[in-house]
């Protein structure tokens, strides 16, 4: 009898364990879904300034409106423009929390004059393309067309879309005489020269072109085109380091990046 006893304690014993260590395994599942899976970090609030690319308008400025409808307290203002004028500006000390170029080399003047919070990442690419007047009217092929063409819309020297520009033509071996070159001072600009007839034809990025309705399209081939790198960085001078932080974390997720395929931008 003490030994049936003894049988019946431990099997009852044995499943009390048993139950109680499924019923521990199914809270820690619960509890690791909750933080992982499915879960909404609290909205920030704030407010910054985004110096940005010019060739980011677009895709930025829808970036900036669902980033706010998520976080309604955030309030950002977006200074859209050559990435090499807004490195000279927050140099010189303008206002800025993020910066977003169209170049690494133009990023780099703010990391190494410690300028940055935290290394740059990259978060989209973009390629060039020739654009010309509806119709096409001088028969552009190619780049090597753009010598003889008449005027021709390229960015400044100043601004990445102008670096590009020059380099694709000298991979190319195509020289066009400097009176024939109307100069722009980002790619929205150059491109206005064409939209607007004050030139044949232009080299701007190929997410320009898409986003206008007033231009032909060439494209250039892969060997003589470039990939522009697009970086981004929270500026160590933000006052608002957790909404900046958060902006930067938007764009790099799936979020921006579907605005910014939408855009014609291409992965990192």
């Amino acid at each position: 009898m003490r030994r049936f006893l003894t049988l019946t304690l431990a099997i009852m014993l044995s499943v009390a364990f048993v139950a109680s260590g499924c019923s521990s395994s199914k809270k820690s599942d619960t509890a690791t879904t909750g933080t992982t899976v499915g879960s909404t970090a609290a909205p920030v609030t704030g407010t910054i300034t985004v110096s940005a690319a010019a060739s980011l308008t677009g895709a930025f400025g829808t970036i900036k409106d669902d980033f706010v409808k998520a976080n309604p307290g955030a309030n950002i203002t977006i200074n859209f423009g050559s990435s090499g004028t807004l490195e000279s500006q927050i140099e010189s000390g303008a206002p800025a929390d993020v910066a977003a170029f169209a170049d690494e080399a133009t990023m780099k003047k703010l990391s190494d004059k410690n300028l940055l919070a935290a290394p740059a990442e990259i978060f989209a690419t973009n390629q060039l393309i020739i654009v010309t007047k509806p119709g096409n009217p001088k028969g552009i092929k190619t780049l090597a067309d753009l010598s003889t063409a008449g005027t021709i819309a390229l960015c400044a020297d100043t601004a990445p879309c102008g670096k590009y520009a020059n380099q694709v033509l000298t991979t190319a071996s195509v020289t066009i005489p400097t009176s024939s070159v109307s100069l722009g001072h980002d790619a929205k600009t150059t491109l206005a020269a064409v939209a607007d007839g004050d030139a044949v034809a232009g080299i701007v990025y190929a997410t320009d072109a898409k986003a206008s309705t007033k231009v032909d399209t060439v494209e250039i081939p892969t060997a003589q085109n470039v990939v522009a790198k697009y970086p981004i960085a929270v500026l160590k001078a933000t006052t608002s380091n957790e909404l900046a932080n958060a902006f930067m974390e938007y764009v790099l997720g799936p979020e921006g990046l579907a605005v910014l395929k939408a855009a014609g931008f291409q992965a990192p």
